[in-house]
């Protein structure tokens, strides 16, 4: 019998440290090798990490929101014949056990932000899990089912090789019904009444480096904002005429690949809006290729996934790119690099977009685009009071960068684009 002392992996990029999010395992569980362990986050994603070896667990080091250096301790095993025997058979050894270590550190430690997926539930006898053990489920649907009391070793799912995904938790606490009052609630309840009806949320995970970068951002970059208003009459009819030619059961057109398409051959003439700024070198780094990052609420928090090279997408293509890269930034399966090396981003709150707002750029860059309601309402359009679709453009330019008389033009060249759509597929020509 012996100990293994697993330390903090480098995680690549340049890594120094990594944050503890949620621990997947406590003292004295039985573990196989390459069971996830432990999920930390970096600056640049968060990371599941597998057990190197099997045995039992010894001990752990850092609690969600820590942050431990690389090469750092970070759990202890016990291994040898014995522990790795109690690891062999974790599906089936005391499951009530292990289930009971983990509930203990799950009340005495915040967990990680939600992530979405989809699927059938259904109940079986025997865990989906691989063969060394390893229930097949995000961080996320473990902390979902650890709050609805589910045991995962009981649910089939109805993921790639039987991995459980969240809509099959979400359709077994439906058909289960509302919790009925027991020991569970009453500690809940009991816990309520002691911190006096409040609780205590620690900012950690994708939140908190959320905060990080909205706090550098506004803390750095002098903000311009403008504002302009966009008749979209003209648009919204293009928009309803495509859709009416699409085949059954395709997805419709939204407004946002028709915004930016016309953001695209906007950036033609304003490549100083298209740049990043490299603060360590004090150096503006201008793009030809427009890579547009598409600001996504997720269950985690704001993600913003990169729509690449949008400027040589056809509108069909860029839609499909904007549905697949921003689907897979909210069920939390986008990858570092899809999370990326965006050099302008666009922000829409959809139907909640309000009249105005006051988006924070996405540093390194220096403008941001963002798009609020299209509302019907009555205007003066040639000379007489007439109906017609409106809807904001909030924008905000690194004003240390971006002039503010270049800021409002480019946002004009956009609105041209934008009430006259036709001229969005017509080719540029240059002046002789």
């Amino acid at each position: 019998m012996s100990e293994y002392i697993f330390k903090m992996p480098d995680l690549g990029e340049g890594t120094v440290e990594a944050e503890i999010v949620a621990w997947h395992t406590a003292p004295g569980d039985a573990v196989a090798e390459d069971q996830i362990i432990v999920e930390v986050m970096t600056d640049k994603a968060a990371v599941e990490v597998p057990a190197p070896v099997s045995g039992r667990v010894v001990s752990i080091r850092g609690a969600p929101g820590d942050k431990i250096a690389v090469g750092s301790p970070l759990i202890v095993f016990e291994t040898g014949s014995v522990a790795a025997a109690a690891a062999a058979s974790v599906p089936a050894a005391s499951p009530a056990e292990s289930a009971a270590v983990r509930a203990a550190a799950a009340a005495e430690m915040p967990q990680p932000p939600a992530a979405a997926g989809a699927g059938t539930p259904a109940v079986s006898p025997a865990p989906a899990a691989s063969a060394g053990g390893r229930i097949m489920t995000s961080p996320a649907n473990r902390r979902r089912a650890r709050e609805a009391g589910i045991d995962l070793a009981t649910v089939a799912g109805s993921g790639p090789g039987g991995r459980i995904m969240r809509e099959d938790l979400k359709a077994l606490s439906a058909a289960q019904g509302p919790a009925a009052p027991g020991a569970q609630g009453a500690a809940v309840r009991g816990t309520q009444a002691a911190a006096g009806e409040t609780s205590e949320i620690k900012v950690i995970g994708v939140r908190r480096l959320i905060a990080e970068r909205m706090s550098e951002a506004k803390r750095n970059i002098p903000h311009f904002a403008y504002v302009e208003e966009v008749d979209v009459t003209e648009l919204e009819a293009l928009r309803q005429h495509l859709n009416s030619k699409l085949a059954k059961g395709d997805p419709s057109f939204t407004y946002l690949p028709l915004v930016i398409l016309a953001l695209v051959r906007t950036l033609e003439s304003f490549p100083q809006c298209n740049v990043l700024y490299d603060a360590a070198r004090g150096v503006l780094v201008r793009h030809r290729a427009v890579h547009v990052g598409v600001a996504t609420q997720t269950p985690d928090g704001l993600k913003v996934p990169v729509v690449r090279h949008a400027q040589t997408l056809s509108l069909q293509a860029l839609a499909a790119e904007t549905r697949r890269v921003t689907e897979r930034a909210r069920t939390n399966q986008a990858t570092r690099e899809e999370l990326q090396g965006s050099t302008i981003t666009v922000t829409s709150l959809g139907k909640l977009g309000g009249i105005a707002s006051t988006p924070i750029i996405n540093a390194p860059e220096v403008a941001i685009i963002g798009l609020n309601k299209a509302v019907e309402r009555p205007v003066v359009h040639h000379g007489a009071v007439a109906v017609r679709r409106i809807m904001n453009l909030s924008s905000s330019f690194d004003h240390r960068f971006v002039d503010g008389y270049d800021a409002a033009a480019m946002i004009q060249a956009l609105k041209e684009l934008l009430e006259h759509p036709a001229m969005i597929f017509i080719p540029k020509v240059d002046s002789p």
